[in-house]
């Protein structure tokens, strides 16, 4: 059994078919898919696609999105949390974050407006107790101070996922000790990411999950690269079924069997996850 930490079946990339990919991926045993939210027009579709599927899902407003949300989206996101905080699929506030690779999202402007959304969704997931999913293109010490003024101020989140992590290794000791997991895909399967591989082999096994980050982050496999692009060729779209070969291809790497990697990652994504685990432990009719 695999779980998709991070998976946007609900992206324009899916619309024909995203049913049909969440059977695909379900045939290849991945049992759950966590689908985040990244704006707030997007919370009823997304609430609605992970109870369609038998998935979970977090609600939150993405860096990308921070230019066009306003006070109103945050205060929506505080009702949807609050409305649907019995709702056992509701697992996470996200995806959520900075990002500072963007170079509209790198003025001092807009890192301020990123950073006033960060902070008031991190308070937001304290106050409904609720872990977070991380977006940290580039911003992993930034993404840490706001975590540390949330503890200092005696208001902790409860832990989370850093998603797609591609930090340091003093970077992930210090999200790990914060309560947070770290999500690795299809930019590990690279042989050429050496740095990312070798955080990847050594990190402690508890600290670890899986993810695609569908319809992004393509594995080696599905990659074209850029020339092949600009001459017409589309890029390979990641889907949710992948993650098991991703899982096989990044094992040996641990020295551990694909089986054994799948039940370590599971086990960290429902212990990170406490609602997620809850269904896990349903079976069948909590995952699907």
């Amino acid at each position: 059994m695999w779980i998709d930490t991070h998976c946007h079946l609900d992206a324009p990339e899916f619309a024909a078919d995203a049913l049909a990919e969440r059977e695909r991926a379900r045939a290849a045993a991945v049992s759950c898919c966590v689908l985040p939210a990244v704006r707030a027009a997007d919370f009823e579709a997304v609430r609605a696609l992970a109870h369609r599927t038998a998935d979970v899902y977090a609600l939150g407003i993405h860096p990308l999105y921070v230019l066009q949300a306003n006070e109103a989206d945050l205060r929506r996101l505080d009702e949807a949390l609050g409305d649907w905080r019995d709702d056992p699929r509701l697992v996470a506030v996200g995806e959520i974050g900075l990002d500072f690779f963007v170079p509209a999202l790198c003025t001092p402007q807009a890192r301020a407006r990123q950073m006033h959304f960060y902070r008031a969704q991190l308070a937001l997931a304290q106050r409904h107790g609720l872990p977070v999913l991380l977006h940290v293109r580039r911003a992993v010490d930034a993404v840490l101070a706001g975590l540390r003024a949330q503890a200092v101020a005696g208001r902790p989140v409860p832990g989370g996922i850093a998603h797609a992590f591609n930090g340091s290794a003093q970077q992930a000791q210090a999200l790990m000790a914060l309560g947070f997991r770290l999500g690795f895909g299809g930019a590990a399967t690279f042989e050429t990411a050496r740095r990312l591989r070798a955080l990847w082999a050594t990190l402690p096994a508890e600290a670890l999950v899986l993810e695609t980050d569908a319809p992004d982050i393509p594995p080696q496999w599905l990659y074209v690269p850029v020339a092949q692009r600009a001459a017409g060729q589309d890029q390979g779209r990641n889907t949710p079924c992948e993650l098991p070969r991703i899982g096989a291809a990044l094992a040996p790497l641990r020295g551990v069997s694909a089986q054994v990697l799948a039940a370590q990652t599971t086990a960290n994504a429902c212990a990170v996850l406490p609602r997620l685990g809850a269904l896990v432990r349903q079976g069948p009719r909590g995952t699907g």
